[in-house]
């Protein structure tokens, strides 16, 4: 909507009835309507319709609508009443009630039954359905199935609107008050009132601020037992989703709940005190002091308690029990001469591996659970392909997995044996909403090899080790030098630094051609190193850029034609943009708008929250769907959108996936993606934007990580000060863990 001048300052009322909902966003509620005016209706000539925007939950054709604002001039569509707020009630006409029921509200009732109905009762049509529905009865040509339908969705939308307009009152959309409804059932308003927290924990979307909201506007009061609670578990999931920690020290967590919400430190050590005695939180080491005193009284402690959301305390702890199991369990067949092993495999692949390579390739053979970690083109593909020729000639059942669908498919085509995602490996069960392979069920095989293992979290790594029988052997393949874990935990490095699980880095660079310098660059800086840039042919390019608008218009050039032409690519398969953040100019959000624009401006769409899918376009799953069997991070492309049911289909490796408009929240465009959420990804060209405006973010695992993902080209484009920032900072964010030491004891 183009802006306008106002025509007056003073604040007005207008009124009358809904001729059409000309537009309405789920997500915000904007909204654009039709109105038209009463009979004696304002300074407008009689029965001329009046446009309306401002928000609104609900809104439907045939309601009386009553908003307050000021009228402007729009520059492309003219006078309008522009609403500071929107009230919409049951219509009082017998025209507006008619075109009310026959604007779909009802299911069951259309055009022709909804003139039927008024036909019959009259201005007393809506007191009928709510009050007097057996009277339908007396409508011609209803029968018995035909009125229970109707009394049934009557009802439901009673309640819907109740819904709706409580989500408008404290800022939630359409879509997550559905999602909410959904979890709760008709009484949702009455449980979110009793416990505003629980949409925290129980609505993918909804954060601590909304919920306190609620919670203080329904009398909750600010240093209530209950909000002290909540905000210690907010607190706690807040350090693990954005500091990847499994822990925190007992003196910190209180610190930063008081930041956050001004509660005493007293009242939140008491609550921390409750939440441990009833198993939500857990904590360890320390001393908790003499049972029957109160917190203030032992908060003077030498050695700080460490506090763990229950959910981490039992992933990590289990994580430990489960790679001791595996270590001290016999082994499910005869152990392999492994010098034998691997002379046999260097006389079948035609040539001799590096001392370090052998080395590490016999270790595998010998241990029951063993590591391969380094850089690219060191050879740790080859030495899973030799595991896989080795163990496949000794018929041993094996098992390939990866964290990520294209981490997967990269594994088998890099080593010619069927792999797949360790999601799918465990094989969700919607029924119980647990894995079908775990500590109950563990997975029949023989050997189990997976890659991309910097990728895992404490959690999945519990899920991934407790369906591994105890016989099996177990290899973890992975970079230590990327980015960590999205999720809480550094477990891959937490196995190697136990020490107790035989671990092996390879550091020679093998995969390299003379022309070739992102495998030379990457390692470059891992090791602080400046980068290395040289003319004409090669596959990694620097361009310097300073301007922020110019580095967005020039990497829409590289994406859409320069590199495709050049090189003979697909820009929407086969080029990928990275960035290190989602905000500001060069941000995930703004790139992919203009991409979009770019690469698919036209054709039917759907637009959620600002965001617009149009068939073809990239996207990327937000969160672990194990319903639809899609997960954080998995890439896909837009097959189908229906613009009036606000539903589209998505391909994920060939599969399709249908979303209905409560679950377009879980997509976002992907032209462009942060270098997190590119880990265990792998593209022909990437593009990768690195600028002062990420100052922040500059690290050298970040570079590491961005560079590590071309295959055949890397285009850098940025300051070269920011990329010489992020080679110097080595500086990595330590996690608190507790794996090693467990491990260890």
């Amino acid at each position: 909507m183009s802006g306008g001048a106002d025509d007056r300052g003073q604040s007005e009322i207008v009124e009358g009835t809904i001729t059409s909902v000309v537009y309405h966003n789920d997500e915000n509620g904007y909204t654009v309507l039709h109105v038209e005016p009463p009979s004696n209706g304002f300074e407008l000539a009689r029965g001329r319709e009046i446009t309306i925007v401002g928000k609104a939950q609900a809104v439907w054709e045939g309601e009386d609508v009553r908003a307050s604002g000021q009228w402007v001039t729009d520059k492309v569509h003219g006078r309008q009443f522009k609403a500071d707020d929107i009230t919409c009630v049951a219509p009082k006409s017998i025209v507006g009630i008619e075109r009310y029921l026959a604007s779909g509200l009802i299911k069951g009732i259309g055009k022709v039954l909804a003139k039927r109905i008024v036909e019959t009762f009259g201005a007393e049509t809506l007191n009928v359905l709510e009050h007097q529905s057996a009277r339908l009865r007396e409508v011609p040509k209803l029968g018995k199935a035909k009125i229970e339908q109707i009394r049934t969705a009557w009802h439901a939308n009673e309640t819907m609107r109740e819904n709706m307009i409580f989500g408008q009152t404290y800022g939630i959309s359409i879509v997550k008050m559905t999602k909410i409804v959904r979890k709760y059932g008709p009484d949702a308003i009455a449980i979110i009132k009793a416990n505003p927290y629980r949409l925290c924990r129980d609505i993918w979307g909804i954060g601590f601020a909304t919920a306190d909201k609620i919670a203080l506007s329904v009398g909750i009061p600010k240093d209530s037992p209950l909000r002290a609670r909540a905000t210690l578990a907010y607190t706690l999931e807040a350090e693990a989703e954005d500091g990847g920690h499994c822990w925190t020290y007992e003196n910190d967590l209180l610190l930063h709940a008081n930041e956050l919400t001004e509660i005493p430190t007293e009242i939140l050590g008491e609550a921390l005190e409750a939440e441990i005695a009833e198993g939500h939180l857990v904590a360890e080491g320390g001393s908790a002091g003499e049972e029957g005193t109160t917190w203030a009284e032992r908060h003077d402690v030498t050695a700080p308690r460490r506090i763990y959301l229950k959910s981490l305390y039992w992933a990590e702890r289990q994580t430990a029990g489960h790679v001791r199991r595996i270590l001290t369990s016999p082994c499910a067949f005869k152990p392999i001469d492994a010098g034998k092993a691997v002379a046999w495999w260097e006389e079948k692949a035609g040539f001799t591996l590096a001392t370090q390579q052998a080395t590490a390739l016999e270790r595998c053979l010998k241990s029951k659970f063993s590591i391969i970690t380094g850089g690219p083109g060191v050879g740790k593909t080859t030495i899973i392909r030799a595991l896989v020729d080795i163990y496949t000639a000794r018929k041993l059942r094996l098992v390939l997995a990866a964290p990520t669908g294209r981490a997967a498919k990269r594994m088998a085509e890099s080593v010619g044996a069927p792999a797949q995602t360790i999601h799918r490996l465990l094989k969700w069960n919607p029924v119980t909403n647990t894995f079908t392979y775990n500590e109950e069920n563990r997975y029949e095989a023989d050997v189990f090899i997976f890659d991309e293992t910097s990728m895992i979290d404490v959690k999945l790594a519990n899920d991934l080790l407790a369906a591994i029988p105890d016989a099996a052997a177990v290899v973890w393949v992975g970079d230590t030098d990327q980015l960590p874990s999205v999720g809480a935990g550094s477990v891959l490095g937490d196995l190697i630094a136990s020490g107790v699980v035989a671990s092996t880095r390879l550091d020679k660079i093998f995969r390299q051609d003379s022309s070739g310098l992102i495998v030379v660059n990457a390692h470059h800086v891992n090791a602080g190193e400046p980068l290395e840039v040289r003319q004409g042919d090669t596959d990694f390019y620097f361009m310097r850029c300073e301007d922020p608008t110019t580095c967005v218009q020039r990497a829409i050039d590289f994406m859409t034609t320069r590199i495709p032409r050049k090189f003979g690519l697909d820009p929407l398969a086969d080029v990928q943009i990275l960035t290190p953040m989602r905000r500001n100019l060069l941000g995930t959000e703004n790139l992919n708008v203009e991409l979009q624009k770019a690469l698919n401006p036209t054709g039917d769409a759907i637009i959620r929250g600002g965001t617009t899918f149009r068939v073809g376009d990239r996207v990327m799953q937000l969160r672990n769907n194990y319903d639809k069997d899609v997960y954080n991070g998995d890439v896909g492309f837009v097959k189908a959108v229906d613009p009036a049911e606000r539903k589209l289909v998505v391909l994920f490796d060939g599969r399709p996936v249908a979303y209905d408009p409560g679950d377009l929240d879980e997509l976002v465009l992907a032209y462009a993606m942060t270098i997190h959420k590119s880990q265990g990804s792998e593209y022909p060209a990437v593009i990768v934007i690195l600028h002062t405006q990420h100052y922040v973010m500059l690290q050298r695992n970040l570079l590491y990580t961005a560079i590590t993902r071309g295959k055949k080209l890397v285009l850098l484009m940025g300051v070269p000060y920011a990329i010489d920032q992020a080679i110097k900072n080595n500086t990595v964010r330590e996690r608190r863990t507790s794996l090693a030491e467990r491990l260890q004891a």
